[in-house]
């Protein structure tokens, strides 16, 4: 039987879904069964199902789908590119905030996600699992109750197993790739400041790779070891090489009139079945079309 193969099966007496699936099909891990339940590829008399509880009557129809289907919904400006019974990630636009925070109350990527799971079920909430800021563009990860968040965020390092960015930056690279290593503190005025010190503040690495390049600008790929506030922006500040449109870590050039910055790149391991995922959104083309020949 081929991955991309559905697989059609009659239920012939009483039974729950994970366990008929698993007796149904042996050639297949219990996790890859998991897996395919998870993302919304096992449907019963046509109606998708993800609970592995489900119960089963005979001459009920299971289709599976080997073969992953993207999600990508647009809903009300965000692009939902995953769900399932416990998270969300979403390819956020620039200009929208994570959250509402004490200064600014205004729509956030947050309360549109709140009003779309409560649209399926009135008790439904969402759980924030990490930031990005306002003006950066790219895929962010929700969780649809406490204790999952709690989970992700109390294993970080263990769960989030790759986060990359792309950065435009102004001027040329001396070096085409490197690492920046540094101690980052906030201000009372909500700036982030970077030491060479240990003992002032938390230590942040960033490592960069240039994509692409000319006389004015730089296309980077960032991956990041840590995850402090506002850390791209300031290693790349102290480089030389500000992120543009970023008046407050030194840029002086705003060709895209937005923050140069997008999460192209996260991946985890899946909390509750440990599977692995991954997911990448596009360069913006507003990125790319500083790089075009002229």
């Amino acid at each position: 039987m081929k991955d991309k193969e559905e697989l059609l099966l009659i239920v012939k007496g009483e039974t729950e879904l994970l366990k008929y699936l698993v007796d149904s099909v042996p050639a297949k891990r219990r996790n890859a069964i998991k897996a395919v339940l998870r993302d919304r590829q096992v449907s019963v008399d046509g109606k998708v199902v993800t609970q592995f509880d489900h119960p089963l009557h005979g001459g009920q129809q299971v289709r599976v789908r080997w073969e992953k289907i993207p999600f990508n919904r647009l809903y009300h400006g965000i692009r939902i590119v995953f769900e399932d019974r416990d998270l969300i990630v979403i390819d956020k636009p620039a200009g929208l905030l994570t959250v509402a925070t004490e200064t600014e109350k205004r729509r956030t990527a947050y309360s549109i996600l709140s009003e779309y799971v409560k649209e399926q079920d009135p008790a439904a909430k969402i759980f924030i699992v990490h930031r990005i800021d306002r003006e950066t563009s790219g895929l962010l990860l929700f969780a649809k109750n406490e204790g999952i968040r709690d989970r992700i965020q109390e294993t970080w390092m263990s769960t989030i197993t790759e986060r990359t960015y792309v950065a435009v930056v102004e001027g040329q690279m001396e070096q085409p790739e490197g690492t920046v290593i540094s101690w980052l503190t906030e201000s009372a005025a909500f700036k982030v400041y970077s030491s060479r010190k240990p003992d002032q503040g938390k230590r942040a690495v960033t490592h960069y790779r240039t994509i692409k390049g000319n006389r004015d600008y730089s296309l980077l790929s960032l991956s990041l070891e840590t995850g402090r506030k506002h850390q791209i922006r300031v290693h790349l500040q102290d480089i030389g090489h500000p992120v543009v449109g970023d008046k407050k870590y030194g840029a002086t050039a705003n060709p895209l009139r937005r923050l140069g910055l997008h999460a192209q790149v996260l991946a985890f391991i899946h909390p509750v079945d440990n599977a692995p995922c991954r997911f990448e959104s596009a360069v913006p083309q507003s990125f790319l079309r500083l790089f075009a020949a002229k």
